[in-house]
């Protein structure tokens, strides 16, 4: 069963889980948006080097909670562990773009970024529940 098709019909117990994912994942990606707006930021202002460091630092926390919240989905929720990998994925690939960032390698840095907030949104798409007419 794939985690599109279990978010139809989630089991009881489960859709609390499922919810608090749903915020989660809402959060992370207007996270990684405001981290491409702090970049900006880093190229125009003084302190933008400062305010996208610690928003990339507050990007690795919430990750680490999109992680919990899509393990928690799948035990004890009792609901499909598909979001558990891009969860993974995207909290492994924020840690490489940091360290990317910190070595000053942006040929690198700021490709994975754009590709972050992609996956993200791919992420969003696959919690929200699909409206039918």
């Amino acid at each position: 069963m794939t985690a599109s098709r279990a978010l139809a019909d989630p089991p009881a117990h489960a859709s609390g889980y499922l919810r608090t994912l749903r915020a989660v994942v809402v959060v992370h990606v207007v996270a990684l948006l405001f981290q491409a707006v702090t970049a900006g930021m880093l190229l125009s202002s003084p302190g933008g080097r400062a305010l996208h460091e610690t928003s990339g630092t507050v990007l690795a926390a919430i990750g680490l909670v999109h992680l919990v919240a899509a393990i928690l989905v799948w035990r004890p929720g009792g609901g499909p562990s598909g979001f558990i990998v891009p969860a993974a994925l995207l909290l492994a690939f924020t840690v490489v773009a940091a360290v990317l960032g910190m070595m000053h390698v942006k040929t690198v840095h700021l490709p994975v970024g754009v590709l972050l907030f992609g996956a993200g949104v791919l992420q969003l798409t696959r919690v929200m529940p699909r409206r039918t007419p």
